[in-house]
């Protein structure tokens, strides 16, 4: 078994879509939108980030709890690993992520930095970790 994606459910599939492609550079895969009802994925290597409409979700009957802007953030995180975090995190900072922690060494010899996307999801920006 293998993971091959993880799907997040937002409001706007397309307005994410188009965060993640200049926040974070990551390269569309596809995108398919009839009315309200909205799918898309981006490649990231190994494993697909996908987003699903509201609508879509709850049309296959799924319940849900939609991510908040403020406040805490879900007891989930998508992770990007990149050799240079703090380019990365300002890149990301400029296209619309909402500042969470920047860059900072850890112990074990990772560089980590939080920001938010447009949707309320924490997203992690890291190196690969050294020790």
């Amino acid at each position: 078994m293998k993971l091959g994606y993880m799907l997040f459910y937002v409001r706007d599939v397309e307005k994410t879509l188009e965060f993640f492609e200049t926040a974070f550079g990551l390269e569309r895969k596809f995108l398919s939108v009839e009315g309200d009802k909205g799918y898309c994925e981006l490649n990231t290597g190994t494993t697909v980030l996908g987003f699903v409409s509201y609508s879509q979700a709850k049309s296959a009957g799924i319940n849900f709890i939609e991510p908040q802007s403020e406040g805490p953030a879900q007891a989930v995180e998508i992770g990007f690993v990149t050799d240079d975090v703090a380019t990365a995190y300002e890149k990301a900072v400029k296209n619309g992520a909402t500042p969470v922690a920047p860059p900072a060494e850890k112990p074990w010899g990772q560089t980590v930095s939080y920001v938010r996307d447009i949707n309320g999801f924490l997203v992690e920006i890291c190196s690969e970790v050294t020790k």
